[in-house]
């Protein structure tokens, strides 16, 4: 009896929230002044659950041609009618709220609120969304398109789990997907980085030198030289961006190791790299003039050559990393790091990670190759500096460097030793 009064009042429950969700889908249609709206889309949940509750799929498939007939019926009007214009948004509206209804109905409640509210979030940023994609550039929009032609069609087509690569009696372990999903990592932060730099570069160096050094630490650097050669008064910020860039970089490799490490976090890394970024702000924050602002123009923010060719170069370091640790024992590996961090730190710290991720690296020699990499990473920079004409500038970037590299060495020697 109870048991029965259990389930009655269950299917109750979601029936009454599949009609407020419904409810909740028309509020936005309703306001629009739509034909269809919060008593319509209220209604059609409402069917929608009903149908399922009593597990009548005949009745259930009549409903749905029923409201995809009259969401054309809708869309017909709206072609007609030329003040009222297009209503196919109503008219898919009006399938996303029956099929709300069919899943509160069947009991996936998590699933029916997602949708309803992701739907109601589409709705109501009309006008947001569309002055977004408006407001891309060709560039933007193809960059955008890549990337997710990498995160969601390439990505899911690789293989899962280890995949071993050899030749001559050498074999490595490689995780096709882990390897890819870095890369997707990378150029996800490069995409939001840049629109982030485009949006407030000029605001202040701490913007640009920061965020723009998640996105390419080099180009801050190339922003700076350029900037001192025009203004050489604006060398101690033009320092202090580098530095931030620094600090980005090392916030970058930080999350790297620990990100893809979450079963068995790299947390060596963690004192040497925030170290880093602890005294890259602090002495920016000393040095820099902050009234000062700076424009910096990043390039497009990705593109499909450049992911091949990070994914190609990281793959290299990968197996060229493992070589090195097979014949030419940890040594080798440091080195590989060490000159890996010279193109590019985030490649040589994800190189280490896969090892680690494999077994192939034992925790300690992937955290030390993250740190020589990070260390190369930041004596690059200061050579890149040193090419300027300003030489106080580049005296500058030169000791504050070699206080990070002393910070870090001392930082990993407590944690290590």
């Amino acid at each position: 009896m109870n048991s029965v009064g259990l389930a009655i009042d269950g299917d109750l429950l979601r029936i009454v929230l599949a009609g407020a969700l419904g409810l909740f889908l028309g509020l936005e249609r309703e306001w629009s002044h739509k034909s269809a709206g919060i008593r319509t889309f209220s209604l059609i949940s409402l069917l929608a659950a009903v149908f399922t509750v009593l597990d009548q799929p005949l009745l259930l498939a009549i409903g749905g041609l029923f409201v995809a007939v009259q969401g054309l019926l809708l869309a017909v009007q709206g072609l007609l009618v030329e003040e009222s214009g297009l209503s196919l948004t109503t008219s898919v509206s009006m399938l996303v709220a029956y099929g709300v209804g069919v899943l509160v109905g069947a009991g996936r409640l998590v699933e029916g609120v997602t949708v309803a509210v992701l739907s109601s979030l589409l709705l109501v940023l009309k006008r947001e969304l569309h002055s977004f994609a408006w407001g891309m550039s060709r560039e933007e929009l193809r960059s955008t398109t890549e990337f997710a032609v990498l995160a969601f069609v390439i990505y899911p087509l690789l293989p899962a789990g280890d995949v071993p690569i050899g030749a001559a009696g050498f074999e490595v372990a490689v995780e096709p997907r882990v390897i890819w999903l870095m890369v997707v990592t990378v150029a996800g932060i490069g995409i939001v980085n840049y629109a982030i730099v485009n949006s407030y570069g000029g605001r202040g160096i701490a913007i640009t030198g920061f965020f723009g050094g998640l996105a390419s630490s080099t180009a801050v650097v190339g922003t700076m030289l350029d900037h001192v050669r025009q203004r050489p008064s604006s060398a101690s910020y033009a320092v202090a961006a580098i530095l931030l860039a620094d600090a980005a970089m090392a916030v970058r490799n930080l999350g790297i190791a620990l990100a893809f490490t979450i079963e068995a976090p790299l947390f060596g890394a963690i004192v040497p790299l925030a170290a880093v970024v602890l005294g890259s702000f602090l002495i920016a924050g000393v040095i820099a003039d902050w009234d000062e602002e700076v424009e910096m123009e990043l390039e497009s923010p990705f593109s499909l050559r450049n992911a091949l060719g990070f994914g190609a170069i990281f793959l290299l370091i990968v197996v060229a990393g493992a070589f090195a640790e097979a014949h030419l024992g940890t040594a080798g590996f440091y080195a590989t790091a060490a000159l890996s961090g010279l193109v590019s730190s985030a490649g040589a710290a994800t190189s280490a990670v896969v090892l680690y991720r494999t077994g192939s690296l034992e925790h300690d020699v992937a955290v030390i190759a993250i740190l020589l990499a990070t260390v190369s990473s930041l004596v690059v920079k200061a050579a890149l500096a040193a090419t300027s004409p300003n030489r106080e500038f580049a005296r500058q970037v030169a000791i504050w460097t070699g206080v990070l590299v002393a910070v870090t060495g001392v930082a990993t020697a407590a944690v290590l030793l």
